[in-house]
């Protein structure tokens, strides 16, 4: 037994009873807004940035939150001193928090499940689980590959709201998996041809000692993207944001994705083109440290240390990889 429990609609319950009705508009129409965060030595990283996205995507999406924000506070506050018990000494916070809108209402009067309404949930699970496999990717890194799929733009669906209706993200992964590259994660462009993002993560470039990412727009404003933008800038880096196609390619030096479980991930290629891998002085070594030493731990050191143990990998795919 894991002793894990999940805060949904104000109990803690335990995890394999957390549920969802089948009738949720969330499983119905992927209608949902949501956010993943993880923590530091057990600190929740950027906890604020986190909840106030929550409450725009539900605000967007007008999905009336049964909780003040203050609760949000104190029931994050409840399942993280919980874990706190039930965690091993090395572990991280990983929260999953999850609003749907609740029962459609051709169910709602018809159908005996207790939760109607919106459904608030709050998972906390080791963040061992999300990076688990990812040390050979800070040893060999990532090959960028631009998918077929596209990104649906803006006008289509605002991509800033974190929302769980990602099946383009799962298209991007599929169609990837079928080149039979090794290491490979998908970008995506919007249907005018400038990359985006990844599936679950941005993407940022390197040319002369300067940072290029896309602009934000056709894709999540990921926090830990904005964070980083933070970082270098800090640190006397320019950083620009720009339209950014596959013909620019060949004039980049660096690459890397960025996303809250692992922070940064190095690419060695992108589609046919060869990168320069972690040289001793590479952009991508030197935000890894300033970002390690502003949270007080050494990012890579500290998954690769889980990666040395259990792997927590399945059968099934993940957020950033098909399997089939």
């Amino acid at each position: 037994m894991s002793n894990r429990k999940v805060w949904i609609n104000g109990k803690l319950v335990p995890e394999s009873e957390a549920v969802v009705p089948i009738y949720d508009s969330a499983l119905m129409f992927g209608d949902m807004v949501f956010e993943m965060t993880r923590s530091f030595n057990k600190n929740h990283f950027l906890l604020n940035n986190h909840i106030e996205r929550l409450i725009e995507s539900a605000e967007f999406v007008e999905i009336n939150i049964p909780y003040s924000e203050n609760e949000i506070y104190e029931a994050v506050d409840m399942v993280t001193n919980y874990h706190n018990e039930v965690f091993d000494s090395d572990d991280e916070h990983r929260l999953m928090i999850n609003l749907s809108r609740g029962l459609l209402g051709i169910y709602e009067d018809n159908v005996d499940f207790a939760l109607k309404g919106p459904v608030l949930t709050i998972a906390d699970f080791p963040l061992k689980w999300t990076v688990s496999g990812m040390s050979e990717y800070f040893n060999k890194g990532i090959h960028a590959v631009i998918s077929n799929q596209k990104m649906i733009p803006d006008d289509l669906l605002n991509a800033a709201v974190k929302n769980r209706s990602r099946l383009h993200y799962m298209m991007a992964n599929i169609d990837v998996s079928k080149m039979n590259l090794e290491r490979a994660w998908a970008l995506l462009e919007d249907p005018e041809g400038n990359i985006c993002e990844g599936t679950g993560s941005n993407v940022f470039f390197v040319k002369d000692q300067e940072l290029f990412t896309p602009k934000p727009k056709n894709m999540l404003r990921g926090i830990s993207r904005q964070y980083l933008i933070e970082l270098a800038k800090d640190n006397g880096i320019k950083v620009f944001e720009e339209d950014i196609t596959k013909e620019d390619i060949p004039n980049f030096t660096e690459a890397f994705f960025t996303a809250t479980p692992f922070c940064m991930i190095p690419c060695y290629k992108i589609n046919d083109h060869k990168l320069e891998f972690r040289k001793k002085d590479s952009i991508y070594n030197y935000l890894l440290d300033k970002w390690s030493l502003s949270v007080d731990i050494e990012i890579e050191s500290q998954i690769k240390s889980w990666n040395a143990g259990k792997s927590y990998l399945g059968k099934n795919s993940t957020p950033y990889s098909f399997k089939n």
